[in-house]
Formats: structure tokens, sequence, C-alpha cells
């Protein structure tokens, strides 16, 4: 057996498919099937029903499945030591980043970073925090920025950022008028936010609701861009994210509003697996990160 054995062995997990697997890994689907059956042969054990029309993994082959993830997690990690050798800040590095942190914190920095490390080759990957989680902890992803949420804690964090929420309001409210709202007047207000899924729904939940609001039920938006459009169109309030915000007070509809009293906000970080030999360049890119975030306010 080797490596790439293992790598349809989890490629076909992943994707229940043999055609999509095998168009993954970039061979053909007679190729894949016929190195699963010879691994099975190698092992003297069946990894797949073969009775069924649907792709079953035995009870031995969920096993082995979760066995090869680990393996090629290992193998990459031993790669990655070899690379990590030369200059920290040049190779490949894959980023993983949520959409409510993507779209307004990439097109600030990565031009940025492109031009101060022309040897660093990014790549980048746009999912939900679970999605993100997932893929770090199977080492297709190098690192991850995303706000810090319990998901996160089993891995090594750097800080970037504690970004603050701002309440935006229809231009038309009562609130819009003011600079900064105490965030005890939301109680017994419908606030609008973000549907299951998104990191930043239970953050302004937690504040909202500990200042006494209430959620609207009839709405649950999947993006930022979403909930702002329903604030322009006067169907409500939201908190959204100081990146997201932009710089003059009231733009296209909705007006931005601090809020105070407390201050909500979100700690954003740059995650990475404990013992990576990359944790030179996560450093300094967390570091990078945070001064240019520093500089643009």
């Amino acid at each position: 057996m080797n490596i790439r054995d293992f790598e349809y062995l989890v490629s076909l997990a992943e994707h229940k498919h043999f055609r999509k697997a095998a168009e993954a890994c970039f061979v053909s689907q007679p190729t894949l099937s016929g190195q699963i059956r010879k691994l099975e042969d190698e092992l003297g054990t069946a990894l797949l029903e073969r009775s069924s029309r649907k792709v079953l993994f035995t009870d031995a082959g969920l096993l082995l499945v979760e066995q090869a993830k680990k393996i090629l997690v290992d193998i990459k990690q031993f790669t990655d030591m070899a690379s990590a050798q030369g200059d920290s800040m040049q190779g490949p590095v894959h980023i993983g980043f949520i959409p409510t942190v993507g779209p307004y914190l990439m097109p600030r920095i990565v031009p940025k970073i492109k031009h101060d490390f022309p040897d660093l080759e990014v790549f980048l990957y746009e999912a939900q925090t679970h999605q993100l989680v997932a893929q770090l902890e199977e080492g297709k992803l190098d690192c991850l920025i995303l706000a810090a949420v319990k998901e996160t804690e089993q891995f090594n964090e750097l800080a970037i950022y504690d970004e603050p929420l701002v309440l935006a309001v229809p231009e038309n409210h009562k609130w819009s008028g003011l600079s900064q709202l105490d965030m005890q007047k939301l109680e017994g207000n419908t606030v609008l936010f973000l549907g299951d899924g998104h990191c930043l729904r239970d953050q302004a939940l937690g504040f909202c609701f500990a200042s006494g609001a209430v959620e609207d039920q009839r709405f649950k938006a999947t993006s930022l861009e979403t909930l702002r459009n329903m604030v322009s169109a006067g169907s409500g309030v939201t908190l959204l994210p100081e990146l997201a915000v932009p710089q003059e007070k009231s733009k296209d509809g909705v007006c931005y509003i601090e809020a105070v009293n407390p201050k909500p906000f979100r700690k954003l970080v740059l995650a990475y697996r404990p013992g990576s030999p990359f944790k030179p360049r996560f450093e300094a890119l967390a570091k990078y990160i945070a001064n240019s975030l520093s500089d643009s306010e």
C-alpha cells in the first residue's frame, strides 16, 4: 500500500461516489476502484458493502478511513517540517476564513501580503466555522482566520483584532441621528440575525439577549449583505461587524451607530494545529494582519 491508496480511500468516504472521488483525485474511476479492491485484498478485509448500489463502508472500512485521515495529516506535517526549514514566508499557505470575515478583511490585506511577501503563495477558502474546523483537523487547511469560538479552542490561537459590532438601523429610524446607542435601549426591540451555522449569529444573539432584545423569527439571513439590505428596506435593525461597515455614517438607506454599555465585539484570531512546524509563519501573518488593520483605522 502507498499514500495514494489512503487518499483514494478518504476521497471515497468524503464523496460517497466512485466517479466524484476519482475526479477529486485526478484519476479515472477504474483506477480508483481497482486500487480500493487491491487495498482490500492486501488488508484481507472488506472495506465496502459490495451488494449495495450506494457506497457503504463496513465497520472495518469506517475505522480504517479514520486512521487513513490521521496518516495523511501526519504525512503533511512531515513534509511541512521539511518546507519550514527555509524562509518562513515563502511557499504555499492554505487559509480558511468565514463568510462574515473574508469579503471585508481579505481585500484589505491580500494585496499587501502579495507585495511584501512575493514568495508566499496564498490560497484562500471560504466556508462556515464547522466546515473550516474539520478541514483544519484533516490537514486540508494550514490555518484559519475567524472569530474565536468554542470549536476553535482545540487549536492554537493568535489574536488579530477585537472587532466592534456596530448597530445598523434604517435611515428613517428614530435612532438614525444618534452617534452612540446604549445597548440597553434594545430591550423589547426585535433584531434581525444571521441564520444557524454562522458564529456571528451566536455572538450577536448573546449581546442582544443580554440587553433584552428579541429575535425576529420571521427572517434569518444567509449573509451580511442580505441583513444590510433588509435593514435598508426598513425591516428591522441588526448588529454588523465593523469591517463590514462603510466609512460614511449613513449609506444606501442604512445608518450606522456605535453601540455602547456594553460595547459588543468579536475576537478575530488566526487558528492553527498544535505542533505545526509553521508556527513562525502564522505568528508573522497574525502580527502583519493586526498591524495592517491598525494602520487603516
